[in-house]
């Protein structure tokens, strides 16, 4: 059965999409400054048919916004996808670019903001213009799957996303949120490198995630 969302029309996910005009004008200089990079929004990577949807916050400068692949080439991926690996979800233990053979298996990673926002903070109303993306991505979501949302605005993104109240439930680190046809919204600190050097989030609190979403989906 198809997971019900909210605001489907529209949805269809596109590079070129200009719904933000702050978010437009900001690529436009970082294209202008690194001709190099992606510099435009990022699409999700991975299995289609997963049954793992991981969501985190916007891109990073150096990292998907450059290589065009959620956490791909900074220090946010690392932990994400050695984790990944460890689960079985990761074909290899690092993603360092956009064309370097990695394949998730029954996993997939999207953004709640796919453009890269002024120092890493997404506007209201910009994670709102973007809902629609994730909200065609939960849509593909088979029962009894899982959403992991890295932060709480990838949780807050999420219940909109679901057409729920952003307050309730509320994100804590390792908690988990039932959702409707047995699927789940697990929460976890995000990877990023602040979270990761300072120790709020380690390896092993991380993997403690992963374990429960094993359990959840019977592997």
């Amino acid at each position: 059965m198809k997971f019900t969302t909210r605001s489907e029309e529209k949805n269809a996910f596109s590079i070129h999409c200009r719904r933000c005009p702050r978010l437009v004008a900001h690529l436009a200089g970082i294209r202008e400054a690194h001709p190099g990079y992606h510099a435009r929004p990022v699409p999700s990577f991975g299995d289609p048919a997963a049954r793992l949807l991981v969501v985190g916050l916007a891109p990073g400068l150096h990292g998907a916004n450059r290589t065009g692949r959620p956490f791909t080439g900074d220090h946010a991926g690392i932990l994400l996808y050695a984790t990944l690996h460890r689960f079985g979800y990761g074909s290899a233990p690092e993603s360092v670019s956009a064309d370097d053979g990695l394949r998730l298996r029954g996993c997939r990673i999207t953004n709640a903001v796919r453009c890269l926002p002024p120092a890493n903070k997404p506007e209201p109303g910009e994670v709102r213009h973007c809902n629609a993306y994730l909200a065609a991505e939960l849509g593909e979501l088979p029962a009894g799957g899982v959403v992991l949302a890295l932060g709480a605005i990838a949780h807050g993104a999420v219940l909109a996303a679901l057409g729920l109240k952003a307050a309730r439930p509320r994100f804590a680190h390792g908690a988990r949120h039932p959702l409707p046809d047995k699927r789940a919204l697990f929460d976890s600190y995000h990877c990023s490198r602040y979270n990761t050097q300072t120790r709020r989030l380690t390896p092993q609190m991380f993997e403690a995630v992963f374990v429960a979403i094993s359990h959840h989906l019977g592997d």
